[in-house]
């Protein structure tokens, strides 16, 4: 039995709002059965997620307020892409302004896309080690605190529901993967600095 056509077709689209960050777009689609109907979704340009691995065994989180859900959060950090920028770049350079640490090698995870219904978003996942302490840049009006984990301790935090970002989530998720020798990791050493 041949696999259905799922594809949408777009006849139509329009920028309903234009932000300095986010675009609001509604758009008119074919579906496959020829019908039409209305998408509206939220072009993104784009983020990183670093799970930094401390050489004590801990992870590397952050504590920060969430406008939109009115609470602070626990993470691991990431923010987003500049226009053209590349996401090892992008990584390197919001770990080193949200906690300071710098990384001696880098792998890269696989991409992770949080809200498929309404979003472009694509959140590429790295992850560091060799951790270096320095100072950090943060960005005007940035407010977050680091923390330090376990593994288990995150996992925990997890389980009774104290972290519900996607993204921390995944990299946990990952992180234990990884080391359960089911997901591979390829390192490489931090030429960039």
């Amino acid at each position: 039995m041949p696999a259905p056509e799922l594809t949408e077709h777009e006849l139509r689209s329009e920028t309903v709002y234009a932000g300095g960050f986010l675009q609001v777009r509604r758009d008119l689609v074919r579906l496959p059965d020829g019908q039409q109907a209305a998408r509206e979704y939220i072009v993104h340009p784009g983020a990183v997620m670093i799970v930094p691995l401390l050489d004590n065994g801990r992870l590397l989180l952050e504590r920060q307020f969430r406008y939109p859900l009115r609470r602070v959060m626990l993470e691991f950090p990431a923010g987003k892409l500049d226009p053209g920028e590349e996401p090892l770049l992008c990584a390197r350079r919001e770990l080193r302004e949200e906690t300071g640490y710098r990384a001696r090698e880098w792998a890269h995870a696989g991409v992770l896309h949080n809200a498929i219904a309404y979003s472009t978003e694509g959140i590429e996942i790295f992850f560091a080690r060799g951790l270096q302490a320095g100072e950090r840049d943060l960005d005007e009006g940035e407010f977050l605190e680091l923390c330090e984990l376990s593994p288990a301790e995150l996992d925990l935090a997890c389980a009774r529901g104290e972290v519900t970002d996607a993204k921390t989530l995944i990299g946990l998720q990952w992180l234990q993967r990884w080391q359960a020798g089911a997901w591979p990791l390829h390192w490489s050493g931090d030429v960039g600095g």
